[in-house]
């Protein structure tokens, strides 16, 4: 549980680095995230972006629980 505690820290670090590289990635307007504008209401389902961030973060994990 410490070893991932410490490794979680340190992905968090570096990411915080390189956020300002990391926010120009164009997340969260892919084809497939739906938008809905009416005059005073904005309505924003990432459907796309969430299902290709749980991917990741899946592989991630599987690749961690076979190294550990």
């Amino acid at each position: 549980m410490q070893k991932l505690l410490i490794y979680g820290g340190i992905v968090l670090i570096i990411a915080g680095l390189l956020w300002p590289w990391l926010s120009k990635i164009p997340f969260g307007h892919l084809p497939g995230d739906i938008i809905i504008e009416k005059p005073n209401v904005k309505i924003y389902f990432p459907i796309v972006t969430m299902v290709i961030i749980s991917i990741v973060l899946s592989l991630i994990f599987w690749i961690i629980r076979k190294i550990f």
